[in-house]
């Protein structure tokens, strides 16, 4: 796992990831970019080559959007978290709270990466939204794969851990607005009830 949220910082994560890939090869581990705030669409085609899982934050946008296009302007402001890119390019992404700089609300940080809405209302890079059947994904089915889980966790299937919650809404079917003020009913963890509203 390794942060990085300048092009700098991935730069220098693509140039030490090769010669160790070169040296022991990449078969047992997944390597995660956590963050990438500012990761450039050859970055991306970097961590395509070296099977990198990119874990972006879209949350980012609503909470610090803003103030990112005001400082470095719309062309780079736009593209913080790349996520529709990267699913564009074939790549294995996640995404993340960064808990405790953000609440974790997962419902808030599905709808914030299918709406990409500042705290003005501004959308910050229309062109980088998810789907929200995508960013269910990143929180359940592709997390797990990124923690060697798939097996257990991330999807409801027969063996696996019966991990999950009751919404009061649907986050399909509701208008994109309305996906991050979805409440949680109830929520179980291996079949349990461990929560109840």
């Amino acid at each position: 796992m390794t942060h990085g949220n300048g092009d700098a910082a991935m730069d220098q994560m693509i140039r030490t990831m090769k010669p160790a890939i070169e040296e022991f090869g990449n078969d047992d581990r997944r390597s995660v970019l956590i963050h990438g705030q500012y990761v450039r669409e050859d970055q991306l085609d970097s961590f395509m080559e070296l099977n990198v899982i990119a874990s972006l934050f879209p949350l980012h946008t609503y909470y610090w959007g803003d103030w990112h296009k005001q400082i470095i302007g719309d062309s780079l402001g736009n593209s913080i978290s790349p996520t529709r890119t990267a699913l564009d390019k074939g790549l294995r992404i996640t995404i993340h709270t960064d808990a405790p700089v953000a609440l974790p609300n997962l419902m808030r940080m599905v709808g914030i990466s299918v709406e990409r809405k500042s705290r003005s209302g501004q959308v910050i890079g229309a062109d980088e939204k998810t789907t929200p059947y995508e960013a269910l994904k990143g929180i359940t089915d592709w997390s797990a794969y990124q923690h060697f889980e798939e097996d257990t966790k991330g999807t409801l299937e027969k063996g696996k851990l019966a991990d999950l919650v009751i919404l009061d809404k649907n986050p399909l079917k509701v208008p994109e607005e309305e996906i991050k003020n979805i409440i949680v009913l109830e929520t179980y963890k291996e079949g349990k009830q461990v929560y109840k509203r």
